[in-house]
C-alpha cells in the first residue's frame, strides 16, 4: 500500500500549467516541519515535492496559496531523468489525490496566512524522557 499524508505550508502560489493534450497540471511544494526536537536543536523542516493533476490541480491553484496550511493526501512516485550536464537524477514527489484546507476561511480583508512570524515562536519546554 502506498499512501502519504502530510500537513504543513504551501512555500509559493501554486501555478496552473497544462500538458500539450489540455490536462491540468500543478507542482508545488509543502514545507513540513518535524515533530520531534532534539534539546539544544532547532526545529528542521523538510519540504515535499508534490504533484496535482486535473481538477485537483485547478481546485488547488483556484483556492490556495503561499504560506497557507495545507493537507496532502495522494501517493509517493519516483521517476529518474538525465539532466542537461547527462547526470541521472532521481526525485521523489508526492502525486497529490487530494488537498484539504488547514485553516478557518480569512474574515474580510484578511489574508489567509498567518501573520506569526517563525523567530515570534516560543519553544516549550518538555520531558524527553519519552523518547530514546
Amino acid at each position: 500500500m502506498n499512501v502519504v499524508v502530510i500537513m504543513g505550508r504551501l512555500t509559493a502560489d501554486p501555478e496552473l500549467r497544462r500538458t500539450a493534450s489540455q490536462v491540468a497540471v500543478s507542482a508545488f511544494t509543502v514545507a513540513v516541519d518535524r515533530r520531534f526536537v532534539p534539546k539544544g536543536e532547532e526545529r528542521q523542516t523538510d519540504f515535499i515535492d508534490c504533484v496535482a493533476w486535473r481538477q485537483t490541480a485547478e481546485f488547488l491553484c483556484r483556492h490556495f496559496h503561499k504560506g497557507q496550511r495545507i493537507a496532502v493526501t495522494g501517493e509517493l512516485q519516483m521517476r529518474q531523468f538525465t539532466d542537461k550536464n547527462g547526470n541521472k537524477r532521481t526525485v521523489y514527489e508526492v502525486i497529490a489525490d487530494n488537498v484539504e484546507f488547514c485553516e478557518s476561511k480569512p474574515q474580510g480583508n484578511r489574508p489567509a496566512t498567518s501573520t506569526i512570524m517563525p523567530d515570534e515562536y516560543e519553544e516549550i519546554a518538555g520531558d524527553d524522557s519519552l523518547f530514546p
